[in-house]
């Protein structure tokens, strides 16, 4: 028997929201639609470049991308929403913040996207800086786990020995 799915428009927004402060001191709030599977695919690739530059050791602030590359994949996560950003008159820092919790948005989910957000763009409050860290993390979650429980007083059958075969003649 088949399962009954809901409708993925049903519980699933398509689209991600943010609220900025603009120069004249409003509040203004920017929904990002999200990007077409081609689009997706294609942040989703930069952004695992960039975490395999960080596995490998290299500096949080290496430079990725250049700047072409950059606003690139700026225009690909925000959408029709980055002529809006762009006219809003917006400062770089701001504008590069919203542009970057939506490539989160897009490769790792809201969850994160709201955790970059909240971290006010520093990668470092976000995740742990370097593999080393990570690591680490992953094995003090390790170290918590329980033990398999003894299996002593339980037998287990002994294989026997065979007895060797005949030669063929």
């Amino acid at each position: 028997m088949a399962g009954s799915f809901k409708v993925l428009e049903e519980f699933q927004d398509d689209a991600l929201t943010l609220p900025v402060r603009l120069p004249n001191g409003k509040v203004k709030e920017f929904r990002i639609p999200s990007p077409s599977a081609e689009d997706g695919l294609r942040v989703q690739k930069l952004m695992e470049q960039s975490a395999r530059m960080a596995d490998s050791g290299a500096p949080l602030d290496t430079e990725v991308l250049d700047d072409a590359a950059e606003l690139d994949l700026f225009q690909t996560a925000l959408g029709p929403t980055y002529d809006e950003l762009y006219t809003a008159g917006l400062d770089w820092s701001r504008f590069r913040h919203v542009a970057m919790t939506a490539v989160m948005w897009i490769t790792a989910g809201l969850e994160m996207a709201e955790k970059y957000w909240e971290a006010e763009g520093d990668p470092s409050r976000v995740a742990p800086p370097n593999r080393a860290a990570r690591r680490q993390a992953s094995s003090a979650a390790a170290s918590t786990t329980k033990r398999r429980g003894s299996t002593s007083g339980t037998s287990t059958r002994k294989a026997t020995a065979r007895a060797p075969r005949a030669a063929k003649t």
